[in-house]
């Protein structure tokens, strides 16, 4: 048992703010403070580059990770990090891939200080968590200080059943706290809705993720991708520390580059020939 000051003393270090991303700024601005040490989760309906922003966030904080990725490829997920390295397309990371020789050791460069390690394996279990993590200790004898998992619903069993999808968020609860690492995992909203009908370009309601599994975690983001525009938008749906709006009609908004797994801020400029009109363009990728 602990008492206050007990427990206080202990996990200060463990609540600490994650590393800041520069071009999550206006998600900052909003009052959101992701945290070591929570359960986090990444919510959208399909095709919103769920797993590009999880994998840029992680790979921008570059903090050590383990991603389970049931969803992504193994290519898929690591040429997508090559390409947010050298801000070459994935259809070029392929191509110098194939090449060989300088184009193939150009990319592998790239991915040297990277700290992600992947796990494959589909469906996800949890002997295969226990297990990925024996080995991390048994490497760095220390818990990785993120976990994604990539997706909720590619766990064994919880495809459907949310007897299962509720087990999973209890687990990834309790992984959080026993070993202080930040726990990310990705799920999906309605695409049957009627607002995914109306306004599909918008982060989804908290009342629109499945289940109902975004109130469990301490910080809950919607996601939504305009593929016209590729501005991304995300909104704080709870967040137990801070500001939050369950609507989602409060957001952040940013750009998206999908072609090289990307986002850039939106910076605002007036326009040189009508200094009364306010446009949005984008500051231009992120050093490499």
């Amino acid at each position: 048992m602990l008492n206050p000051a007990r427990s206080l003393s202990m996990h200060a270090e463990s609540g600490r703010e994650l590393p800041k991303v520069e071009a999550f700024e206006a998600l900052y601005a909003l009052g959101c403070r992701p945290r070591h040490g929570e359960v986090v989760m990444i919510a959208g309906r399909s095709g919103t580059q769920k797993s590009g922003f999880a994998l840029f966030w992680v790979a921008q904080m570059n903090l050590p990770t383990l991603y389970f990725s049931a969803d992504m490829s193994a290519f898929t997920a690591s040429s997508r990090l090559a390409s947010m390295a050298t801000e070459d397309t994935t259809e070029m990371v392929e191509a110098g891939m194939k090449a060989g020789g300088r184009h193939r050791q150009r990319y592998l460069k790239a991915l040297a200080d990277s700290n992600i390690v992947f796990s494959f394996g589909s469906p996800i279990t949890w002997q295969a968590v226990d297990e990925e993590l024996e080995a991390w200790i048994e490497l760095w004898d220390e818990y990785p200080a993120v976990v994604v998992f990539d997706n909720l619903m590619d766990f064994e069993g919880a495809e459907s059943d949310y007897t299962e999808q509720m087990a999973v968020m209890s687990n990834a609860t309790e992984l959080a706290r026993a070993t202080g690492a930040t726990v990310i995992i990705l799920h999906h909203a309605s695409d049957k809705a009627w607002e995914a009908k109306s306004n599909p370009w918008n982060p989804p309601s908290r009342d629109q993720v499945k289940g109902g599994l975004s109130e469990k975690p301490e910080l809950s983001l919607s996601v939504a991708l305009d593929p016209h525009s590729l501005e991304y938008k995300v909104a704080v749906i709870k967040q137990r520390m801070g500001a939050c709006d369950p609507t989602a009609q409060r957001y952040a908004t940013m750009r998206c580059h999908p072609e090289v797994t990307r986002f850039s801020k939106l910076e605002l400029r007036l326009s040189p020939t009508a200094p009364v009109t306010k446009q949005w363009t984008p500051t231009g990728a992120l050093a490499a």
